[in-house]
Parts: structure tokens; C-alpha cells; sequence
């Protein structure tokens, strides 16, 4: 179970934009992630390169935790708020709620809810 200084580490980690470095803190070695019902990526490292693949097809990120964050025992639900512009000026407003299991003070096991609609980008 998370107590709430990690969880406000984690969220602060992921709020300065260091997503990589957030999995390589706060996720287990076989942590796995999934992307509404498609099929998880499993193992640290996975996640790892898949979130930097992702995040150098932009030239900018900000993130936000909407609050309040629901934490009950190994469970917790945030929702964020992902504003990507892309290298060519392009737009995307991302908005999700993470589910995610904890083990401890790591994340064991997430899975994201969202629109795929979102990922469409709005072009300047």
C-alpha cells in the first residue's frame, strides 16, 4: 500500500514531465501496463522504451493530476491531464484515469482509461 508522501512524489515525478523516470522509480521489475483493453506491455524495461518512444514524437509535454487522487489499500485512481504538442505544431489534449495496483511503494500493475478520439491532433 502507498502511503501519501509516495504518492505525492509519484504524481510531483510524473507533474514535472519525468515520466521515464517515474516508471524507473515507482514501477516493480515485471510491472505491467495497459492501454484500455488492449493487451499490457509487461517488464520495467518495456515500459521504459515504450514511454520514451512515445514522448519523442513531441517537442513538448505538461502533465496534471487532477485531484482529488482515490487511494483505497493497494488501489488507487488518478485522473491527468496530458497536453502534447507535436514537432510539427500539432495539438493533443489527453485525459485519462490511471487505475493502478501497488505493491508496496511501487506500481505493480496500471491500466489506463480514455477516449482513443483524443489522439487525433489538432493542427495550428
Amino acid at each position: 500500500m502507498p502511503s501519501a508522501d509516495t504518492l505525492a512524489r509519484f504524481i510531483a515525478r510524473v507533474e514535472s514531465n519525468a515520466h521515464v523516470e517515474a516508471i524507473q522509480e515507482f514501477y516493480t521489475e515485471n510491472a505491467s501496463m495497459q492501454e484500455n483493453n488492449e493487451p499490457p506491455r509487461v517488464g520495467r524495461e518495456a515500459l521504459v522504451a515504450h514511454e520514451a518512444r512515445a514522448l519523442s514524437m513531441a517537442a513538448s509535454v505538461t502533465s496534471q493530476c487532477v485531484r482529488p487522487v482515490f487511494s483505497n489499500g493497494d488501489h488507487v485512481v488518478i485522473r491527468w491531464i496530458f497536453e502534447f504538442t507535436g514537432k510539427d505544431g500539432s495539438k493533443r489534449r489527453i485525459e485519462e484515469l490511471a487505475y493502478q495496483r501497488w505493491e508496496g511503494d511501487r506500481i505493480a500493475q496500471e491500466q489506463f482509461f480514455y477516449d482513443p478520439k483524443q489522439f487525433v491532433p489538432v493542427r495550428p
